[in-house]
């Protein structure tokens, strides 16, 4: 008689029972989610709280206000709908502070972002000292731009005037009288513009070129292209986003332009003796805080801001197509 022994392995133990592991997953997985989720969202909602605040609130109150006679105490604030636009589309002062505006923009912007471009494509070659002439190209930046209107509104002097006494050399017998016309105002007021921010710009493409791969110059360069088609086949195109973004910045800087041409005029809001360089900033605060007409005023804001986005379709239609036949 055989005895068959069957041994049976023993089941380890099962793990002490823990109530709170359990409950600590799901917590677990919320916290994950709303890291993954929420997070973004909550370190970019300052921003937007601020835009809903000091842009989006005022925006819509102007708007409002704009449909009003509103003084500027806002006791006396009536409804009027449309009246204040169709009075100051017939106003040629506004029209007259349009022109100006326009005028000054084209004369500051186009040369400004070619001359940008040159300086950014010579500051990316191999030069001696070449962050010294990079910080340099900043400098104008930082110098407040009051003490830049006062420099070249003496530079321009009628009688005692550094580029008249240049022009003098060259053959011009008599002193210019910058402050008197449209188009010798417009220039003043337009190299004070470029001054300022032809710098910046070159910066900014500067950075936009020192992304560009290399390799791809030096293809370029075996297959014999010069440094000018190399220029226009390669680096315009790499980097027309940077390009897009000056102009959408230079189309707003430029449309809103006011404190160079009110310091150019004395801090007056006339814009000379006939308004021959008023811009329309400075037209919106004369008729708010001068002439106390807050709701003409915010119509004429809103009719900028208009202006403003018709500008920058415009400019970035174009830049689009110069980049895309490039």
């Amino acid at each position: 008689m055989s005895v068959h022994l069957h041994t049976q392995r023993a089941d380890p133990a099962p793990p002490p029972h823990r109530p709170g592991r359990r409950r600590s997953r799901p917590t677990s997985r919320l916290w994950s989610q709303l890291d993954l989720k929420a997070a973004p969202y909550f370190l970019i909602s300052p921003y937007f709280v601020l835009f809903a605040i000091f842009g989006l609130f005022p925006l819509v109150f102007t708007l409002w206000v704009s449909l009003q006679d509103y003084g500027l105490a806002g006791g006396d604030a009536t409804f009027t709908g449309l009246e204040n636009y169709s009075k100051l589309l017939a106003d040629a002062d506004f029209w007259n502070a349009v022109v100006n505006t326009v005028g000054i923009f084209v004369l500051a912007t186009v040369p400004q972002l070619v001359l940008a471009l040159l300086l950014a494509n010579a500051l990316n070659k191999r030069l001696r000292g070449r962050l010294f002439f990079r910080l340099g190209v900043l400098l104008p930046l930082v110098t407040s731009v009051v003490a830049v209107a006062i420099v070249f509104t003496q530079l321009y002097g009628r009688d005692f005037g550094l580029f008249n006494w240049l022009l003098g050399h060259v053959g011009v017998d008599h002193n210019i009288d910058w402050q008197s016309s449209k188009w010798s105002s417009w220039t003043a007021i337009a190299t004070m513009v470029d001054w300022r921010w032809t710098g910046y710009n070159a910066i900014i493409y500067l950075a936009g070129m020192q992304t560009i791969p290399r390799d791809l110059y030096e293809a370029a360069s075996i297959d014999g292209a010069s440094p000018r088609k190399q220029f226009w086949s390669i680096t315009l195109p790499m980097i027309r986003p940077t390009i897009i973004f000056t102009v959408f910045v230079s189309t707003i800087g430029g449309l809103t332009l006011f404190a160079e041409p009110v310091m150019f005029a004395s801090n007056r809001m006339d814009g000379g003796t006939t308004g021959q360089f008023q811009t329309i900033a400075m037209y919106i605060v004369e008729q708010g805080f001068r002439n106390f007409d807050y709701g003409y005023a915010a119509a004429a804001a809103w009719l900028l801001f208009l202006l403003i986005l018709l500008g920058v379709g415009i400019n970035y239609t174009f830049v689009r197509r110069i980049g895309g036949s490039r």
